[in-house]
């Protein structure tokens, strides 16, 4: 499995998942909004501080964007572009959004597959105060109560990232779970991770809901490698099921985009998909999702 080593000191902590409970909605973010301006309006009758959603159908224009990219500087192992523009309005696919705060207020990461007119599709991190919706999109969210992402500094890759952290009142803290919000760091597998979550928590049943991140390359279960190794993923489907030995599985499709523009889509391989820089998701128990 390959590695990445980023210039700052690596923590202990490797997976973060901080119990919480959920509640799941079918909303719909009407245009004339950014997308951060949308989600914040859409989720503000719910006092919801952080959340995951699945966003599909509808349009972004004007729509910025980032690509994955090597990083210029020793500060950084890995980086972004400049910043895209996409010429005209894009048909949204499949977009996974992690829903948070940052210094007190709403923020959001939001990786997205999109078709151009020209019919090329393509995926990639998108600038959340700069792209304005211009068609309905339907937005599946999981509400979270009893945790929360909040953008925190990583001393091991000096980025802010989304970090879960408890939230609300200790008697909520103590309730009984439904669901874990999860950061993984880098240079752990994805499926491996999550399943070793399942089976500290006694979980024989989860599913992925959200799924923002980045992989070092990626291998794929039919045997597709993709070799250029910074990645930006989205989660399109997921499950953690115990297999016929009684241990967890994860099965985990996804969409990624490399720093050389491929776009690539597949199930993940196995042990094979270590973490680049963060992974964040929701892990909610199958009767709760």
């Amino acid at each position: 499995m390959r590695q990445i080593r980023h210039p700052g000191r690596a923590s202990v902590q490797r997976l973060q998942a901080v119990p919480a409970t959920t509640r799941q909605l079918e909303l719909e973010l009407p245009p004339g909004r950014s997308l951060l301006e949308a989600v914040q309006f859409a989720l503000a009758p719910f006092c919801a501080q952080s959340a995951v959603l699945s966003l599909q159908g509808g349009a972004f224009f004007p729509f910025a964007y980032a690509l994955p990219a090597l990083s210029k500087t020793p500060e950084h192992a890995v980086y972004f572009s400049d910043r895209l523009d996409a010429d005209e309005p894009v048909q949204l696919e499949f977009a996974c959004v992690t829903y948070g705060q940052r210094d007190g207020q709403p923020w959001l990461h939001c990786h997205a597959a999109w078709m151009q007119r020209d019919g090329a599709r393509r995926c990639g991190h998108v600038l959340p105060e700069h792209a304005l919706v211009c068609e309905p999109v339907k937005a599946s969210v999981w509400l979270i109560e009893g945790a929360q992402f909040q953008v925190q500094p990583d001393t091991e890759t000096h980025f802010s990232l989304f970090k879960p952290e408890p939230a609300g009142t200790g008697s909520t803290r103590l309730s009984a779970p439904t669901a874990w919000a999860v950061r993984l760091a880098p240079n752990i597998d994805v499926c491996t991770a999550l399943e070793a979550i399942c089976r500290q928590h006694g979980i024989t049943d989860a599913v992925i809901h959200g799924g923002v991140g980045s992989t070092v390359g990626a291998v794929f279960e039919d045997g597709r490698v993709v070799e250029p190794f910074v990645t930006e993923v989205l989660i399109r489907s997921g499950r953690v099921q115990s297999g016929s030995d009684g241990e967890p599985v994860a099965q985990i499709d996804v969409s990624l985009v490399d720093y050389c523009g491929g776009v690539h889509r597949g199930r993940l391989m196995h042990g094979a998909n270590p973490v680049l820089v963060t992974f964040e998701l929701l892990l909610v128990a199958a009767a709760a999702s």
